[in-house]
């Protein structure tokens, strides 16, 4: 009994923290850890009082703010945050005096002001009146309360030109885990607020690099955005505490900030870096019917098709020596993302007419862009060096060009893969004399 006088005195002394509202109220106490979940994700209208212990005001408020909570149990969600504990919280919403109550309406990310009265009756009346304003929102189909933000609508809200996101992958507490720790993808990841500047800015760049970058790496790089002012729990445990920031995930690293310019080009040039980084070399493959040939130049700028001699000629080990010089080249220029063929001499002759080879010799190569039917062809010679030189020149966008005879990539033959052997001579049919009369020639003739 003594106990419990004790406790009612502790509590009547210090309208503290532990105090105010209980597990018993209808008042929701919000935190940093349950904010999002309860009022930033819900489709309900909230009420949110932001407190401090130590205000006389807050105090006063408290036995109205549990019978209006009371009332509206079941049609509006009522709330309070101790903003002197829980600081991030009031900081995020501008909070300068207590107690301050906001209306979590049809916008969550831009709740308003309470201006009425402080007794039950009128915390009630302005619930209702907010309440009218969201059903008159939806009924026009300006808003619908729910969840976050989608990516884009902080540039449309700001008169931006709103383009398309549709390749940017958003995040949430609920899927962050699943789609970026537990995949062996590269992911950058923006960590944005819908009302910051800097980020607006941001977003149709990081809007146009996300589609070239799905392209050019076949989704092997993956660009996403994360609000935090919804998704808080995320912004902590990554310990982001500006906006925009980018974090590069990588499976099995910690992550790393993104310290590269704002502009499309810059964090295109990351985005493929990391991927090359992560990437094996391209496979070199021998063109053994139209399928290979159509699949490797339709779906890469540009395919490198080297013809080389026929195995009589080199052997094994003479064309094992060419092939390594290819794989060592489609290694330096993995970050192109080129398709990389070849093919023996005479073993596709359409083709090799189709690109004009054959007056320099073998080996030889032309790289074909198959969208506009173009190509070019190696000069130099067929080593590392003259490679390298022919491939930069067109990575450099140099070089003469021409159409591809016909216009188009020519039949293909269906061969048979290289076995990985020395060729052989066909062997020649042996004549046997045994049965042949020699007295039946005439001895002058022989």
């Amino acid at each position: 009994m003594a106990g419990t006088l004790l406790g009612a005195v502790v509590c009547t002394l210090f309208v503290a923290a532990n105090c105010f509202y209980t597990a018993s109220d209808d008042v929701v106490e919000l935190t940093p850890t349950n904010f999002n979940r309860e009022v930033l994700q819900s489709d309900s209208l909230w009420l949110v009082e932001f407190y401090a212990p130590w205000c006389g005001h807050c105090q006063s408020l408290t036995p109205e703010w549990k019978k209006a909570a009371t009332a509206l149990k079941g049609i509006v969600k009522v709330g309070a945050v101790d903003a002197d504990k829980h600081q991030s919280l009031g900081g995020q919403y501008g909070i300068r005096g207590f107690p301050t109550i906001k209306v979590f309406g049809a916008n969550k990310n831009k709740p308003e002001d309470y201006q009425g009265g402080r007794s039950s009756d009128a915390i009630v009346k302005g619930a209702f009146s907010a309440l009218q304003s969201l059903v008159q929102d939806r009924l026009s189909g300006r808003g619908g309360g729910g969840a976050g933000s989608d990516y884009g609508r902080q540039s449309k809200s700001n008169g931006g030109s709103g383009g398309s996101t549709k390749d940017v992958i958003q995040l949430t507490d609920d899927n962050f885990d699943r789609e970026v720790l537990k995949s062996d993808d590269v992911w950058l990841v923006e960590f944005f607020a819908p009302w910051c500047g800097h980020c607006k800015n941001l977003e149709p760049e990081w809007a146009a690099a996300a589609s070239e970058v799905k392209e050019q790496t076949k989704g092997k790089v993956k660009l996403a955005a994360v609000d935090a002012t919804v998704h808080q729990g995320l912004a902590s445990r990554y310990g982001v505490r500006g906006f925009p920031t980018i974090k590069i995930f990588q499976k099995g690293e910690d992550p790393v900030d993104y310290d590269g310019g704002r502009t499309k080009a810059d964090i295109v040039a990351r985005a493929l870096d990391l991927f090359s980084a992560n990437a094996p070399p391209p496979e070199i493959l021998e063109i053994l019917n139209e399928d290979i040939v159509k699949k490797t130049c339709d779906e890469h700028q540009l395919c490198i098709v080297s013809v080389l001699p026929h195995i009589l000629d080199t052997g094994a080990s003479g064309r094992n020596a060419y092939l390594d010089v290819m794989v060592k080249m489609a290694d330096k220029y993995k970050k192109k993302m080129w398709g990389w063929l070849w093919t023996e001499a005479g073993a596709q002759l359409d083709l090799e007419t189709s690109l004009g080879i054959g007056g320099f010799g073998y080996p030889a190569m032309a790289a074909i862009n198959a969208r506009k039917m173009k190509f070019a062809l190696l000069k130099g010679s067929f080593s590392e060096q003259g490679i390298n030189e022919f491939l930069r020149e067109l990575s450099f966008g140099r070089g003469s060009t021409s159409t591809v005879g016909g216009g188009a990539i020519p039949k293909i033959n269906t061969v048979d893969a290289w076995d990985g052997k020395d060729g052989e001579l066909p062997a020649e049919d042996d004549i046997d004399l045994s049965d042949v009369d020699l007295d039946d020639f005439d001895k002058d003739e022989l």
